[in-house]
C-alpha cells in the first residue's frame, strides 16, 4: 500500500495517521532507521495518547501491507505488469522491472481511490498541514534505536509538495516516478512510460476492491 491507501481511513486522527506515514516516509529521511512493529508494540498502549496514537498507527501500517502484499489481486497484478514492463524495457535484466512493477500497483492503487473521492484528498492534506511535525519526530525517537533530526521538517514538505494528486495524470505520474529511480540509483523511465501507464491504469482500477480485501486465510 502506498500513503493514501494506509491512511484514507483514519484522518479523524492525524497521530495515527502520521503513524500509517512514518515508514515510508523513513525511506526517504533515513532508511537505516526503519521502524518495525515490534519496536511500535509496547507504546500502542502508552500513558501519552498522542505517542500510542503515533504507535498504533505504524503497526496498523505493517499489519496492513502484510495482508497486501499477500492477496491474490496484488500477486497476480505483479506479473501482469511485470509483462507489460519487459515489453517496454526491453533488455533491462536489473531490478528495475521488479521495482517499477512492485511500486505501480501500489500507486495506481491510490490514483483510483483518489479518482473514486477526490475530496478526501483534500482533507487528507488538510490533516497533514495541521500535523505537529516536531511531536511525531519525538515520537519516533522514543520508539528508535536510532533517532533521526530531520522527520519534522520532510512532514511539512511531504505536505507542502502535494505529489498524491499527480498520481491521476499520467505525464505528472512519469515525473514523480522518475524521482523515485532516481533516489533508488535505478535508470530513468522512458517518455514511452507514458503509454504503459494509460495500459495498465485500468488493470489495477478494476481490481481495486480485491486490493483492498484481505484473501481468506
Amino acid at each position: 500500500m502506498n500513503y493514501f491507501a494506509h491512511g484514507r481511513r483514519f484522518l479523524e486522527d492525524p497521530c495515527f495517521l502520521a503513524g500509517t506515514s512514518i515508514p515510508d516516509w523513513m525511506n526517504v529521511v533515513d532508511r537505516k532507521a526503519r521502524l518495525r512493529s515490534k519496536q511500535a508494540a509496547p507504546f500502542v498502549d502508552h500513558e501519552d495518547p498522542q505517542l500510542a496514537a503515533v504507535a498504533a498507527g505504524v503497526v496498523q501500517h505493517h499489519h496492513d501491507d502484510d495482508w497486501f502484499h499477500r492477496t491474490r489481486a496484488f500477486v497476480e497484478l505483479n506479473l501482469q505488469l511485470l509483462t507489460e514492463i519487459r515489453q517496454l524495457l526491453l533488455d533491462d535484466t536489473t531490478m528495475r522491472p521488479r521495482f517499477l512493477a512492485h511500486i505501480l500497483v501500489e500507486l495506481l492503487l491510490d490514483a483510483a481511490l483518489i479518482e473514486e473521492d477526490p475530496p478526501l484528498l483534500d482533507q487528507y492534506y488538510e490533516v497533514m498541514d495541521s500535523m505537529d511535525g516536531q511531536l511525531v519526530q519525538d515520537a519516533f525517537n522514543r520508539m528508535s534505536s536510532r533517532p533521526v533530526s530531520k522527520l519534522s521538517k520532510f512532514i511539512g514538505l511531504f505536505s507542502a509538495e502535494r505529489f498524491l494528486y499527480d498520481y491521476t495524470d499520467d505525464g505528472k505520474l512519469l515525473r514523480r516516478l522518475n524521482q523515485v529511480m532516481r533516489r533508488v540509483k535505478l535508470s530513468l523511465l522512458p517518455d514511452e512510460t507514458c503509454d504503459l501507464l494509460k495500459t495498465v491504469r485500468p488493470l489495477v482500477r478494476d481490481r481495486k476492491e480485491d486490493l483492498l480485501t484481505a484473501d481468506p486465510s
